[in-house]
This record gives C-alpha cells, sequence and structure tokens, in this order.
C-alpha cells in the first residue's frame, strides 16, 4: 500500500533543483498531522525553533515526522498535533557535497619586479571547492536573515580578498616572476590555509584550492618564447639561422612571383651562402684546399706546368710564366 496524507499533511522535502546551492529553507512555515520528510543522499535535515536547533538529521531517506522526528526534537519532543493545527518550525536543508567555483582576477594586479618600476601585471585563474564544514555555525551566522546561501555568495566572499592573498602568497612563493606556473602548487596552498581560515568562521570550508594559469602581459610572453627558443638552440647566432630558414620554409622571407620576391629569395640565398661560409670557417675548413689544386699563387707540384695559371686563371699553353700577369708556373 502506498502512502496516504490527508488533506492537512504535507511533504517536507528539497529536491535540488537549482544547482550551487550550500543551504535552503523549506518555504512553509508549519508541519501538519501526517507529514513525511524526505532527505535525499548528500542532504542534512535541520529542524529550528524561533532562530533554535531542534535537530538534526544526517540519514537519507524517508520519515514519519509526528513518530520519528518529533521525538528527537529538543523542546518540541511532547509537541502534539491539533486537528487543524500543526507545528510551527523552519526546516532547513543543508548541502554537504563538495561544490566547485571558478575564480579569476577581474583586474590585473601588479606583482612587483625587478627592472619594472610600476611591477608586472598579471591575471590568475582557477577552481576551488567549498563545502559546509560546522552547519550550526553556518545556520546560526547566516540563517537568520536568509533564505538560500550560494557558492554565489561564497565566491563574493573570496573575491574580496582574492588579489591581496594572490599578491602576498606570489611574493612567499613566487622563485621566477616570469615562471610563476612552477610555483603555483605552492602559492596555492597558501591561499587554501588563509582562506579556508576566514571562511571556517561561518561554518564553510575551502577545498583543493588551484590556481589552473597565471597569464601575462603580450609583451612579456614574446620575450619568454624568444628567450625559450634561445635557450634551445645555444646560442644567438644559431638562433638567427634557425629563424632565417624557417622564414624561407613558411614563404615569409620572399617570393610571390614577383621582382621584388625574386629579389628578397636571391637576397636570402646569398645570405645562407654566407652563413654556411661562416660555419665552415668556424669548423676550420675554410683555408684548406681541395685535393689535386695548389693555394693561390704556387706552381703545380713536381715541376709540371699547369692547364691554367693559379694567379689570374689564364690558359698557359704549356709556358713556363703566364703571358697575363707574369706568375711563374714551371
Amino acid at each position: 500500500m502506498g502512502i496516504v496524507f490527508n488533506q492537512f499533511s504535507n511533504v517536507v522535502e528539497w529536491d535540488e533543483s537549482k544547482e550551487g546551492v550550500i543551504f535552503w529553507k523549506w518555504p512553509n512555515d508549519e508541519i501538519k498531522k501526517g507529514s513525511k520528510l524526505f532527505i535525499r543522499p548528500g542532504q542534512d535535515a535541520i529542524f529550528m525553533n524561533k532562530g533554535k536547533i531542534e535537530g538534526i538529521f544526517t540519514d537519507d531517506g524517508e520519515y514519519d515526522i509526528e513518530s520519528e522526528i518529533i521525538p528527537f526534537l529538543s523542546t518540541l519532543k511532547g509537541f502534539k498535533f491539533g486537528f487543524n493545527s500543526g507545528m510551527r518550525t523552519e526546516v532547513v536543508f543543508v548541502n554537504t557535497k563538495e561544490l566547485l567555483c571558478k575564480w579569476g582576477t577581474k583586474n590585473a594586479i601588479n606583482i612587483p619586479a625587478q627592472g619594472l618600476p610600476g611591477g608586472m601585471p598579471i591575471r590568475a585563474f582557477g577552481t576551488y571547492n567549498v563545502k559546509v564544514e560546522d552547519a550550526p555555525v553556518m545556520l546560526e551566522k547566516l540563517a537568520g536573515t536568509m533564505q538560500t546561501y550560494t557558492v554565489e555568495d561564497v565566491k563574493t566572499r573570496v573575491d574580496a580578498s582574492l588579489d591581496t592573498l594572490l599578491m602576498s602568497w606570489i611574493a612567499k612563493e613566487g622563485n621566477d616572476m616570469f615562471n610563476l606556473q612552477a610555483d603555483a602548487r605552492n602559492i596555492a596552498k597558501g591561499i587554501e590555509s588563509d582562506m579556508d581560515m576566514d571562511l571556517r568562521s561561518i561554518g564553510i570550508g575551502i577545498v583543493d584550492f588551484k590556481i589552473n594559469s597565471f597569464n601575462y602581459p603580450e609583451e612579456i610572453r614574446k620575450m619568454q618564447e624568444k628567450a625559450a627558443a634561445q635557450a634551445m638552440v645555444g646560442d644567438v647566432g644559431k638562433y638567427n639561422q634557425i629563424a632565417f630558414a624557417d622564414s624561407m620554409s613558411n614563404g615569409t622571407g620572399g617570393g610571390g612571383g614577383n621582382a621584388a620576391g625574386m629579389a628578397q629569395a636571391m637576397v636570402g640565398a646569398q645570405m645562407g651562402m654566407a652563413m654556411g661560409q661562416q660555419m665552415m670557417s668556424g669548423m676550420g675548413m675554410g683555408q684548406q684546399p681541395m685535393q689535386g689544386q695548389p693555394m693561390q699563387g704556387q706552381p703545380a707540384a713536381g715541376g709540371a706546368v699547369p692547364k691554367f695559371c693559379p694567379n689570374c686563371g689564364t690558359p698557359t699553353n704549356g709556358a713556363n710564366f703566364c703571358s697575363n700577369c707574369g706568375t711563374k708556373l714551371a
């Protein structure tokens, strides 16, 4: 047989139709005879009378209020329902689950940095979870004046002190101002500790505060990218060579089928040849003659007359001296 209610009975429950709610007051202030209480998983039901907590029920399930709830209420345990009268009391449902909240700096905050008189403006973004740690304290502080309390209300409180905490913990843990992500875990733990201490005064705790990213100004990001590329290559000369080769392969060094593009391509080719010569010279190969060829201005080995003058390149025709420049050939 199903549950039967009389015409005056009601159902005391919270369906959590709206996300992010930390506590919610049941809108009626009078419970009728034959009423039932439903507690869902992750909820507590707290009965209050004139601002005082009468009883806290934490186990999920279905309860008959007259026989299973009233006997456990502090000052209402002897209450008897009349034919037309009900029990005047407040029921507050508390969400006991962890609730996710996103955070982010609304404006860039200036972090003191060496060489930057005004500081370095950065933004930061992340997430944290909130959880009810002490329901009686929370209700004492908040339930008297509020019908509901949500993560957005917590976020408003957190945002009021977030910038100050962020600056403070970056100063303590930020070893490299240009790579704060490396210290993000320690910075986040410090902020979580301070914020948790503050929110516990209203019965709520902060769990798992995270910094997902630090955002630097565009100029700083470009400097970081260039410094990283140079560090990977090893020196500026090689970095420039790789940058040039990359621009040529992407078509940004010239081309396009017009005269200007062809000229750029020729200049690029000359630069490439010059780079190649520099690299050969750096490896000690710039002074080595090819096998079988004499050095410029020197006669061929073994007294044989060369076919061309090694000094000016004029055909020798077997002569001992060059007919053009007079260089001795044998």
